[in-house]
């Protein structure tokens, strides 16, 4: 049976998923949109509840069961969807909340803390990056976005699902760091060591904070170094994202000389 109303019950569930926040908290469920990212999650670990498709669109197919396939008419998909150029498949999922006790810190981890990052694509952007580098674990303090937000899953390109991401306050953090004896390294613009002069060897955090105020005064106090990435034109700021990645692929080169 294909669904082909635009009313149909279900279908305005699925947009209510796609569009809010507190719906996606209230119901512990949110949206996996494409092939590629859906058969991430599934290879992580997700429990899919639902996978929606569209002939219209794909001749592909996913290993899942199939009493939870669910086929709706082009129209239908095309108000689930919430890319330009879907590929027909849209996936409902649990969400699983992860806990700072639940990371599993390998020797000398390289950690990355996020602090009230607010766009949802400056945060899969990251994510993306801590899975192509390497990067063990990405900690959010003061979340001002969704993790599960389609936009976050659509720019992390399936790395929310493969890099182990946990949501704390920022004293949590800072307890849960003081205890595994991990080097804080806070970025601040009117730091004075450049990022290339700091040992990235031993077990550390990457601190980033939100892209128009920085780092809260808590964070600056208690970092153990303060780094920053000097810039050499007339901007002075780089998107969180950017200097992630810059700062994380250096620490990813020492480690490896």
């Amino acid at each position: 049976m294909i669904i082909n109303s635009l009313q149909n019950q279900t279908i305005k569930n699925l947009a209510r998923l796609k569009d809010s926040s507190r719906e996606r908290a209230e119901q512990g469920l949110f949206l996996i949109e494409g092939h590629r990212e859906i058969s991430l999650a599934m290879k992580a670990g997700a429990e899919i509840v639902n996978l929606y498709y569209s002939q219209s669109y794909t001749k592909k197919e996913l290993a899942i069961d199939e009493e939870k396939i669910v086929e709706v008419s082009k129209k239908v998909f095309e108000k689930i969807s919430f890319r330009e150029n879907p590929d027909g498949f849209l996936a409902v999922a649990k969400i699983k909340k992860l806990k700072l006790a639940d990371l599993k810190l390998k020797l000398s981890p390289l950690l990355i803390i996020l602090e009230s990052v607010e766009k949802p694509g400056n945060l899969g952007a990251v994510l993306r990056t801590v899975d192509a580098a390497g990067g063990d674990a990405v900690i959010i303090n003061d979340p001002k976005t969704d993790i599960y937000n389609p936009n976050v899953i659509r720019a992390s390109q399936g790395a929310v699902f493969t890099v182990p991401t946990a949501l704390s306050s920022v004293d949590e953090t800072i307890e849960f760091c003081k205890i595994n004896k991990i080097k804080i390294l806070a970025t601040a613009p009117e730091a004075e060591k450049e990022y290339t002069k700091v040992d990235y060897g031993e077990s550390c955090a990457l601190i980033f904070g939100a892209e128009d105020k920085g780092l809260s005064r808590k964070w600056l106090d208690l970092a153990d170094e303060k780094i920053k990435i000097k810039m050499r034109g007339l901007a002075d700021s780089l998107n969180v994202s950017v200097s992630a990645a810059i700062i994380l692929f250096e620490a990813i080169r020492q480690r490896k000389i």
